[in-house]
């Protein structure tokens, strides 16, 4: 990485770049008003953490954190719910640096466990997911409507 990267909150002015990152990633374009309410609301909720990475000229990607507690687990586990990085500033240490700040919050707050789902087409993720510190423990199945 050439230049310094600052991580911080998102907050609402972040909502274009969340948009079109979260597009980007599941490759269709959402309807942005729901979108935009989804948005805010998650990003107001004190269990959730949403934090981007920038430089002095651009936002480099950002990760989303919800956090619940959980029977099974007698406890808070948090799971990440997306996590994007711009292509041209993949493979340079971002992603770490997203993944630690949650790793200090799950720390802080005394959470049991980091979950984290990928996509089965993004191969490539369980690798990277390994390399930060996850077992890949689950099968995770779904209905859709």
């Amino acid at each position: 990485m050439n230049s310094k990267v600052e991580i911080r909150k998102i907050q609402k002015q972040d909502l274009d770049f969340v948009y079109k990152a979260i597009c980007e990633l599941e490759n269709e374009v959402l309807d942005f008003e729901i979108f935009e309410a989804i948005f805010n609301e998650n990003i107001s909720n004190p269990k959730n953490l949403y934090l981007i990475a920038e430089n002095e000229i651009e936002a480099l990607g950002f990760i989303s954190f919800h956090t619940q507690n959980l029977l099974h687990h007698c406890g808070l586990v948090g799971e990440i719910q997306e996590f994007f990085i711009h292509e041209k500033y993949r493979g340079q240490g971002v992603g770490r640096l997203l993944i630690n700040e949650i790793k200090d919050f799950a720390e802080e707050n005394n959470l049991k466990s980091i979950e984290v789902t990928t996509n089965k087409k993004r191969v490539e993720n369980v690798a990277k997911y390994e390399s930060l510190g996850f077992t890949l423990s689950h099968n995770k199945f779904t209905i859709y409507k």
